[in-house]
């Protein structure tokens, strides 16, 4: 069965002046356009393509990727609104993407970055996308373990903090005052599931708890300070954003490998870095910081 919004394996049933057109099966015949018609594609040749619609609502195909897929969330930008019909938004392809105004939660203008859910609308038989992510999101038992770790886009910025997408599945609660640094709406970064309620509702952080968070960073605070001649130019006082660039690890977690290092006397902070007090042997002694 092909479908819409998706990619599929088409095969080549006949060349015409526009394009070649492919057997959808359950769609019927789709076309290619000759923009992407290369020497190689014969007769009964299989391609793998996209299918969407094109401005005039016919079915095509293209051997482009969009950003996103139907069944899928991702942030796309929106490149033009119109206040009745609703955004246009970026999704990588020459026709963009409409979120309804019906699909909207407030009013999106030109340039806003927005989460949404792509899908099929079975009314009209168009791809499109709304902005009512939590109503496409799983609505059984989530099955992760306590602290798994896990893939994160976020969502929403809430008083308490943020939602995030878990795994394209589920939507989870960052709390604000255990993150060390603002989020971007739309960015993507792996956390870890510190519970879920019996509710069902899950509460994330973006680093592991208690020990099993601090002796891998310590590791890998030694290990760069060995591969780089014993001095980093990371302290206590650095930015979380460089630590998170560098470590990945929130500032709060740095702090507490950094003290650990340095109560078990393996490191000293001097010139606004931190230095090697003695020559570290690989895993030697890590379980002891």
């Amino acid at each position: 069965m092909v479908e819409l919004g998706r990619r599929n394996l088409l095969r080549v049933v006949r060349p015409a002046p526009p394009g070649v057109y492919l057997d959808g099966v359950n769609l019927g015949e789709i076309l290619l356009p000759n923009r992407y018609v290369s020497a190689q594609v014969v007769p009964a040749a299989e391609l793998n393509v996209f299918v969407y619609r094109d401005s005039e609502d016919r079915l095509v195909a293209t051997t482009e990727t969009p950003l996103v897929m139907a069944g899928e969330f991702a942030c796309l930008r929106a490149v033009k609104a119109h206040p009745e019909i609703g955004a246009f938004l970026d999704w990588g392809l020459s026709k963009d993407l409409l979120l309804p105004a019906s699909e909207q939660m407030g009013r999106v203008l030109t340039g806003d970055d927005v989460v949404v859910y792509v899908f099929v609308d079975p009314r009209s038989d168009r791809i499109i996308a709304t902005m009512r992510i939590e109503e496409r999101l799983g609505r059984t038992q989530p099955s992760y373990r306590k602290e798994q770790q896990v893939r994160l886009m976020i969502a929403n910025r809430t008083p308490l903090g943020y939602t995030a997408i878990i795994e394209n599945a589920h939507l989870g609660l960052l709390y604000g005052r255990e993150l060390s640094a603002p989020l971007r709406i739309g960015q993507q970064l792996d956390g870890y599931i510190r519970e879920i309620r019996p509710d069902g509702k899950i509460d994330l952080a973006l680093d592991r708890a208690g020990y099993r968070r601090i002796a891998p960073l310590t590791g890998a605070i030694l290990d760069a300070l060995v591969a780089e001649s014993g001095r980093i130019e990371f302290d206590d006082a650095s930015s979380p954003e460089a630590i998170r660039g560098r470590f990945d690890v929130s500032k709060k977690a740095f702090k507490q490998a950094l003290g650990a290092l340095f109560r078990a006397q393996r490191i000293r902070f001097r010139l606004g870095g931190t230095e090697l007090l003695e020559p570290v042997d690989g895993k030697r002694d890590l379980e002891q910081v």
